[in-house]
């Protein structure tokens, strides 16, 4: 069986200047990161939909990208693949005082259990000291710093709104935030009034902004609730094309009240079928 000494190995003969593979040899932070991304995708999706006998070639999938990146730093006397495993291992134990309270690795498992409310709080605090130990201006630390320009937009929404709610910028409870998503779309219906797209776009913008943050009140992952719907719309959606494809009809031909009878059938079918459980 291969070990990680293999990759790092393989990773580094397809970098070779004379004797590599072209493409990887022309590849920078930047063309790998699209890749990445849709590696992460993989994993969660295997996940999702309880692929596991996939999962595991999913997950080689992402560490090969952190082998290339830590091999282009390589490269460039930045840092190799150790330093990513020792920095990670490093933040990891400092982050879990209540787990290595010594700070070692490896000291006995003898140490008193804290309730999940203190290692949040501990986690929290130790993150913020983190924050002001890479800001270069501590007087203009935000609690949003560190949060990801990058991440799909409902799952940065969702954690800007939880870092703002550590101060006490929140609401108390969903009911008023339900309010809010009610207030939102009303102002949608009011810029679709005065025909405005500007206004229109905006007003869009708040609204999913404040539905994300209902999601978060009832303890639901905005990123993961959207992919199931979009799971559920499709699977109905391909219901509807079967269907028509026994028919012989054109999807084009139909009204809508008839793709929309479909659509029902569809949910009735799933409604109806047996559990898994």
């Amino acid at each position: 069986m291969y070990s990680l000494e293999d990759l790092l190995h393989l990773m580094n003969r397809l970098r070779d200047p004379q004797f590599g593979c072209p493409w990887d040899i022309k590849q920078t932070y930047a063309t790998i990161v699209p890749h990445t991304l849709e590696e992460a995708y993989e994993v969660a999706d295997a996940i999702e939909r309880g692929d596991f006998d996939h999962l595991q070639g999913e997950l080689g999938d992402l560490l090969f990208q952190v082998v290339y990146y830590s091999q282009l730093a390589k490269e460039e006397g930045r840092f190799e693949f150790a330093g990513v495993i020792d920095s990670i291992t490093r933040k990891l134990i400092r982050r879990h005082p209540h787990v290595f309270p010594t700070g070692d690795l490896y000291a006995p498992l003898d140490v008193p259990r804290l309730t999940e409310e203190q290692v949040k709080q501990r986690w929290e605090e130790i993150k913020a000291e983190e924050r002001a130990e890479k800001s270069a201006a501590p007087e203009q630390l935000s609690l949003l710093d560190d949060v990801p320009a990058t991440l799909p937009a409902l799952s940065r929404s969702a954690k800007l709104q939880k870092r703002a709610g550590q101060v006490g910028f929140d609401w108390p409870h969903a009911l008023p935030v339900l309010d809010k998503v009610r207030e939102e779309l009303d102002e949608v219906l009011e810029a679709m009034a005065e025909n405005d797209p500007v206004a229109v776009a905006d007003e869009i913008g708040d609204l999913l902004f404040s539905v994300v943050n209902l999601a978060r009140h009832l303890k639901v992952d905005p990123e993961t609730a959207l992919r199931g719907s979009n799971g559920k719309f499709e699977r109905r959606f391909r219901f509807i094309e079967q269907a028509l494809r026994d028919t012989h009809r054109p999807i084009e031909d139909c009204t809508l009240e008839e793709l929309d009878a479909l659509w029902g059938e569809a949910k009735r079918q799933e409604k109806n079928a047996p559990s898994c459980g």
